[in-house]
């Protein structure tokens, strides 16, 4: 099931690529593997997929000790307290959920301890719902800069952002727009590091399985697909 799922999603990536005029190459696709066991993990890692999101930090940490293959990256994809910093700092290629400068500082003290760089993206409520987490857009770009100054182990790699749950793809378009339209802002106008080198500003996380062909067309470089490659979630996950 799954590797016939993943020839579906890869055909509606080339299919999204092809109506706006870029390559799939572009698009990294994250596999949503949270509340999967490690035996449909292993089948994604046969069908040649290697990057894995996680929401919750301790199936994050489980999942890596058992799954130790080479070229396989996690992804922290899910709200992030920071408490739990310590837990995966070593462990993730990229923290998509960076919604606080407070939990940017806490990276950048973890990481510093480790001697290392972390990748993040900046999570933006681009849609402006209180319940979701995340900076607003007006906050975005100020946020950028002093991370990138006050945090030299922390490396801004660019937004993210969950769009509302809706069953027309279309009714997300404006959102993922408005994020694409930050997104180049920010990069055009590089954050630059203490040193006053430039950030590199190359990653948009825009996209789940009911609309990441809408977030390609807006211009999304990563997208996070769950249901559509795992398929539904049991109710008792």
């Amino acid at each position: 099931m799954i590797r016939e799922n993943l020839i579906q999603v890869h055909k509606r990536i080339h299919a999204a690529c092809a109506r706006c005029g870029r390559t799939p190459d572009e698009i990294t696709l994250v596999s949503v593997s949270k509340t999967k066991p490690l035996s449909m993990i292993e089948e994604c890692i046969a069908a040649g997929e290697h990057v894995f999101g996680e929401n919750y930090v301790q199936e994050l940490v489980d999942k890596y000790a058992q799954n130790r293959a080479d070229g396989i990256q996690w992804h922290m994809i899910g709200h992030l307290q920071r408490n739990k910093v310590k837990y995966i700092i070593d462990k993730v290629a990229l923290i998509h959920s960076v919604d606080s400068l407070r939990l940017a500082a806490q990276i950048e003290s973890e990481a510093a301890k480790r001697e290392l760089t972390m990748n993040v993206l900046l999570e933006v409520n681009i849609a402006e719902e209180q319940s979701k987490w995340g900076f607003s857009a007006s906050e975005t770009a100020d946020a950028a800069a002093r991370i990138a100054i006050e945090c030299p182990h922390v490396h801004v790699r660019g937004l993210m952002t969950s769009a509302p749950n809706t069953e027309d793809p279309e009714n997300n378009r404006l959102h993922f727009r408005r994020l694409h339209a930050l997104f180049s802002d920010i990069r055009d106008h590089a954050p630059k590091d203490a040193s006053g080198k430039p950030v590199c500003f190359d990653t948009l996380s825009m996209g789940m399985t009911g609309d990441y062909e809408v977030a390609i067309e807006e211009g999304a470089t990563m997208i996070r697909v769950g249901t559509g490659i795992f398929g539904e979630r049991k109710i008792e996950e």
